[in-house]
């Protein structure tokens, strides 16, 4: 699963791109509709695609995430410093439960141009 979120002058977006070990894909875009930060709109992209991933009974997941703080934060290897960090990321480690195994791996930008293609949908509202 990859997952990207931003912010913009019209608002956030998330965006959630699946593929599947035989390279089908699933795309999901995702309107944020409350204030959020950049770095909302990123756990907000990652809450959603993994609770997708528990509706299609995915069990074992690998998530793909180009936000440093996300990434590293999940992993438990750097404190969370803002209450609403802090929540999502113990919101989404109550979804693990679900899958027999979880990784976060981070990934350059430049390897998240699935999801990064998704953000002109989610921004434009196409």
């Amino acid at each position: 699963m990859f997952f990207d979120g931003s912010l913009n002058i019209i608002g956030a977006d998330a965006r959630i791109l699946f593929i599947s070990p035989n390279k089908d894909k699933l795309r999901y875009v995702l309107r944020i509709l409350f204030p959020a930060s950049n770095n909302v709109a990123e756990c907000e992209a990652c809450l959603h695609g993994i609770r997708l991933a528990v509706e299609l009974r995915i069990k074992r997941l690998y998530v793909y995430g180009d936000s440093a703080l996300v990434i590293n934060q999940l992993n438990k290897e750097w404190d969370t410093t803002h209450e609403k960090m802090d929540l999502y990321c113990k919101e989404i480690r109550r979804w693990e439960s679900y899958f027999y195994g979880i990784e976060y791996i981070h990934i350059v930008r430049d390897k998240n141009q699935a999801a990064d293609a998704l953000s002109k949908i989610g921004s434009s509202r196409a």
